[in-house]
């Protein structure tokens, strides 16, 4: 069956509605996204794991 010209408009039509919907899901802010912005050291921008002091300033030992 050969497809139509509105069968096209569809998907299309559909495809971008999708992938609006993902945009608006993109730009959601979630509650622990806080948390992770000051779990990164001021000084390099790495995160910190554990609560120890960042590796940049352990020194190089």
């Amino acid at each position: 069956m050969p497809v139509l010209g509105s069968d096209v408009v569809k998907v299309v039509t559909l495809f971008l509605a999708g992938m609006a919907i993902l945009a608006m899901f993109g730009r959601l802010r979630f509650p622990g996204q806080k948390k992770l912005q000051s779990a990164k050291c001021p000084n390099c921008g790495r995160y910190k794991i554990g609560k120890g002091p960042c590796s940049c300033r352990k020194g190089s030992g």
